[in-house]
């Protein structure tokens, strides 16, 4: 460990992918069980995802989450009834520069516009896979629009050839610099979204906005995304699947999501 476990955690903050659901996006008993622990013990929870927040629509009841939504790894806060607290766009001309230079290095291209998730071909890498874990379907269109650059939240770029999907994400990183903020949330997904719509900025909103300090917020994650919501909380986990890099940013480790790791970190490092 890198720090030492605080002697409060008062709110657990986990990323869902990778993290609370397992490689078949099933929540499993023992982790709504370890949820509901931590509610017991007083210990309060939290998600935050490149997910839009209707895609985590059904954690909520299962998981009885009262507190503010993350979707869009912070673009979007939602309550638990969806209803909007807070909304953070890209610039529509940041937006549309975005989208011509991940189209030039080679990846495919998905714009979430307001509630829309907008395609060009829904045959391509992912969509498939996506519309399973949102549990809504995308909007095809022949192009992207002004004005679906003007409500753009979050733009995504995709492929299977994950050193290329590595490299648009460094190339993105420098184009856009501090208007944007570009991180990997799966090896085959680059997000871009707002400059303060990434998961360090949902730290310091749920810090903010339920009165914890950030020193008794624990964070679990598996990407490198998350890495941003390790370093302001006060205690960080990566799952076992996670890379090498990302178990080296944390504070512990847990097992992988197919072997209970989220609901073994909560026994293990929250509860104790």
């Amino acid at each position: 460990m890198a720090r030492p476990r605080p002697d409060k955690i008062a709110l657990l903050l986990a990323d869902v992918d990778g993290t609370l659901v397992t490689r078949d996006k099933v929540l499993t008993e023992r982790a709504k069980g370890a949820v509901r622990n931590m509610a017991a013990a007083g210990v309060k929870f939290a998600i935050t995802s490149g997910r839009p927040p209707k895609g985590m629509a059904m954690l909520i009841g299962p998981l009885a989450i009262s507190t503010p939504i993350a979707g869009f790894n912070g673009g979007l806060f939602v309550n638990a009834d969806m209803s909007i607290i807070e909304s953070r766009t890209l610039d529509p001309a940041v937006a549309k520069q975005t989208f011509e230079a991940i189209e030039q290095q080679g990846l495919d291209v998905w714009v979430y516009s307001g509630d829309d998730w907008l395609i060009r071909d829904p045959k391509a890498p992912h969509v498939d896979r996506e519309q399973h874990t949102v549990q809504f379907a995308p909007k095809v269109v022949d192009r992207f629009t002004d004005e679906a650059f003007a409500k753009a939240v979050k733009i995504v770029g995709i492929s299977d050839d994950l050193p290329k999907v590595e490299a648009c994400e460094k190339h993105i990183q420098d184009l856009l610099g501090d208007t944007a903020s570009a991180a990997r949330s799966q090896p085959y997904y680059l997000d871009v979204t707002n400059p303060q719509a990434n998961k360090g900025s949902v730290v310091s909103y749920l810090s903010r906005t339920l009165g914890i300090p950030a020193g008794q917020i624990a964070t679990i994650g598996d990407m490198p995304n998350d890495v941003l919501m390790f370093k302001p909380s006060g205690f960080s986990i990566a799952m076992g699947n996670a890379s090498d890099a990302v178990k080296h940013d944390a504070d512990a480790v847990t097992d992988s999501y197919d072997d209970e790791g989220f609901a073994k970190a909560v026994e293990r490092f929250i509860l104790g």
